[in-house]
C-alpha cells in the first residue's frame, strides 16, 4: 500500500510537470476520457456473465484477438530497425551462427556482460530457423505478450476466484501501450516475463511435479532475462514466510518443495553457463563481469540513477576490463560520498522510484516511432503510452487498497514479494522505464481488483446491475 501510495503520488508529480503545465486543455481531456474509456470498457467486462464457461473462454479469446491485432499494427507503424542492447543482440547474431567472435575484447559488451549471451542464443536460434527477418522477432514477440495476458488472466483466477476480475486484469494490461510497444525490438524482457509468471503459477499448483517443471522455466527465464536471483529472493521470501510456517506450525514438507525448485534451476542454469563455455560462444559463460557499472550509474544523484551519457563519457569504454574496474570503484565511492555530504540518499531513491515506476517506459522511444511520423504525432503516442500507465498505477492503487482492508489469499505473496524485492533492488542500481515491463503483470492483478472492486462496491451501494 505504501509502494502504490509512493507511486501514485509521484504519477501525479509527473503528469502535472511534463503534460499539464505544457498543455493542460489535453491533459485535463485526455485523463478524462482515458478514465471513462476503462470504467466504461471495464464494466462492459463486469456486466457480462459468468457463469459459462464456454462464454468466459469466448470473452477471453476475443480480449486476446484484439490485442493481437492492435499489436501487429503497432509493429507496421514503427521502423524495423534495432536499436540500443536490442540492436547488439540482432547485429551479432548472424555472425556469431558464422563462427566468428561475439567480443573483441574483455571489456566489449558480450565480454562484461556475459550473461546476456543466453538470450543472444534465443536469437540465434530464431535467425537460424528462420533467417536474419526481424518480422520473427516481432511476431514471436506479440505470441509471448498474448500468453503473458492470458497468464496474467490464470494468475488472477487462481488468487481471487472470480472471472471477471481476470478478464479486468487482461484488460488494463493490454490497453498499456508502454507495456507492449517493444514488441518490435529484439526485447528479452516478453520471453522472460512469460517464463517467470509460468513460474509463479506452478509453485501455486503446489505439487511436486508443478515445482519441478518451475526449476526449469525459472532457470529458462533467467538465461533469457537475468533477473533470477531478485525472482529468487522472493520465493524464498514467501516459502519462508508463508509456506513453511501453516497454521503456526512448521511446514518442512513446503521447504523441500521449494528447495526442488531451486536445486534445478541451480543445475540448468549452471549447465548451461557451461555449454556456452565448452562451444566457444563466450568463454565467461553467464556471468556478470561487471556489476559494478549499475552501481556507477545507479548512485550517480545528478541523473537520479537513470542512462547519463555525460557519465559514460568519463571512461573510455575499451579499456581493460581491470582498469576500468578500478575507475569505476573511484566513481562509486565518489558518488556514495557526495551523497552522504549532501544527505542525498532519500531524494535519489525516490527520483529513481518515480524513474521506474512512475515516469514513461520509453517503449515508444525506442522503438522508433517518431522516426516515422511526425514530432506531433509522437507525442500523442507518448500521451497515449503514459496514460496507459497512468491507469495501471490508479487502479493498482486502489487494489492495494482492497487487500490491506481484506485477508487476501497468502499465494498473493508470491507475486508482490519479487516485485518489492525488486523495487528495493533498483533504489541502489541504474535504472530506466522499461525495467518495469516484467513487472506490469503483477501490477494489472491489482489493476485487475482496483477495478473489480470499485464495481462491486457501487453494486453495493446502488443495488444489482440489471443483467
Amino acid at each position: 500500500m505504501i509502494f502504490t501510495s509512493v507511486v501514485l503520488v509521484q504519477m501525479g508529480h509527473f503528469y502535472t510537470t511534463n503534460y499539464l503545465k505544457v498543455e493542460p486543455v489535453l491533459a485535463i481531456l485526455a485523463f478524462l476520457c482515458a478514465i471513462i474509456f476503462v470504467l466504461g470498457i471495464g464494466y462492459f467486462l463486469y456486466h457480462l456473465r459468468d457463469d459459462d464457461k464456454n462464454f468466459n473462454r469466448l470473452i477471453l479469446i476475443s480480449l486476446l484477438l484484439v490485442f493481437a491485432i492492435v499489436a501487429l499494427i503497432w509493429i507496421k507503424l514503427v521502423p524495423a530497425t534495432q536499436v540500443s542492447d536490442f540492436g547488439a543482440f540482432w547485429r551479432m547474431a548472424p555472425k556469431a551462427l558464422e563462427g566468428k567472435p561475439i567480443f573483441n575484447y574483455d571489456n566489449d559488451y558480450f565480454a562484461k556482460w556475459a550473461y546476456q549471451t543466453g538470450f543472444l542464443v534465443y536469437v540465434m536460434t530464431v535467425v537460424k530457423i528462420f533467417g536474419h527477418h526481424v518480422i520473427a522477432i516481432q511476431l514471436l514477440n506479440v505470441v509471448y505478450q498474448v500468453l503473458i495476458l492470458y497468464m496474467a488472466y490464470l494468475l488472477s483466477l487462481q488468487l481471487f476466484k472470480q472471472v471477471k476480475l481476470a478478464r479486468l486484469t487482461v484488460f488494463v494490461l493490454m490497453i498499456d501501450l508502454d507495456w507492449f510497444a517493444l514488441n518490435s525490438q529484439a526485447d528479452n524482457q516478453y520471453l522472460g516475463m512469460l517464463l517467470f509468471l509460468v513460474t509463479f503459477y506452478l509453485i501455486m499448483k503446489d505439487k511436486y511435479w508443478a515445482y519441478i517443471l518451475a526449476g526449469v522455466t525459472l532457470a529458462f527465464g533467467s538465461i533469457i532475462r537475468p533477473i533470477g536471483p531478485v525472482i529468487i529472493a522472493g520465493i524464498v521470501v514467501y516459502a519462508l514466510l508463508y509456506m513453511m510456517i501453516s497454521a503456526k506450525q512448521f511446514n518442512f514438507k513446503s521447504l523441500l518443495k521449494v528447495l526442488v525448485t531451486l536445486v534445478i534451476y541451480q543445475v540448468l542454469f549452471s549447465a548451461a553457463g557451461l555449454a556456452i563455455k565448452s562451444s566457444g560462444l563466450n568463454a565467461y559463460g553467464l556471468t556478470n563481469r561487471d556489476s559494478e557499472w549499475k552501481f556507477v550509474i545507479g548512485l550517480d544523484a545528478n541523473s537520479n540513477g537513470a542512462y547519463d551519457q555525460q557519465m559514460v563519457d568519463r571512461f573510455d569504454l575499451k579499456e581493460s576490463r581491470s582498469k576500468m574496474s578500478v575507475k569505476e570503484h573511484q566513481v562509486i565511492r565518489k558518488n556514495i560520498q557526495n551523497l552522504n555530504n549532501t544527505h542525498g540518499w532519500l531524494k535519489l531513491f525516490l527520483g529513481k522510484n518515480e524513474v521506474l515506476w512512475a515516469s514513461r517506459s520509453n517503449a515508444v522511444y525506442f522503438s522508433g516511432f517518431e522516426k516515422q511520423h511526425s514530432q506531433k504525432f509522437s507525442n500523442y503516442a507518448n500521451l497515449l503510452g503514459y496514460l496507459g500507465t497512468a491507469m495501471l498505477i490508479i487502479f493498482s492503487w486502489v487494489g492495494s487498497l482492497k487487500l490491506l482492508k481484506t485477508t487476501p489469499n497468502k499465494q498473493v505473496f508470491l507475486l508482490i514479494l519479487p516485485l518489492m524485492a525488486y523495487a528495493v533492488v533498483q533504489l541502489l542500481i541504474e535504472v530506466q522505464g522499461r525495467y518495469r515491463l516484467e513487472f506490469l503483470p503483477v501490477i494489472a492483478i491489482l489493476g485487475g481488483l482496483g477495478l473489480y472492486s470499485i464495481f462491486e462496491w457501487t453494486r453495493l451501494k446502488w443495488g444489482k446491475f440489471d443483467v
